[in-house]
């Protein structure tokens, strides 16, 4: 299935990029995220999946990010483990924005 991730919200102060899909479901997280990362040529280090919020650990392009979705939201969002590394995530919505 084609995922249209075009639609973010970067958060520059917060280093967050909301990239939900429309009609994204918490239960198909996995399936989206994992066309996000082939989309992005990302890489998953690590993964931490509860009831309602799933945690990835990523790295695109050497910047290690949090890929999160929350069930009770509904959304699915990127997040720096630095601000320092803002302009990779200014490059993910420029990308993002092409497809």
């Amino acid at each position: 299935m084609d995922y249209d991730f075009s639609q973010t919200e970067i958060n520059i102060e917060q280093g967050t990029l909301v990239v939900t899909p429309p009609l994204f479901e918490f239960d198909n997280f996995t399936v989206v995220a994992k066309v996000l990362l082939q989309r992005l040529d990302a890489t998953l280090i690590d993964q931490e999946p509860s009831a309602d919020l799933q945690q990835w650990l990523i790295d695109f392009e050497g910047c290690q990010l949090l890929l999160k979705a929350e069930y009770y939201t509904a959304s699915m969002w990127l997040e720096l483990l630095t601000l320092n590394d803002i302009e990779s995530l200014i490059f993910i919505q420029q990308l993002l924005s092409h497809y």
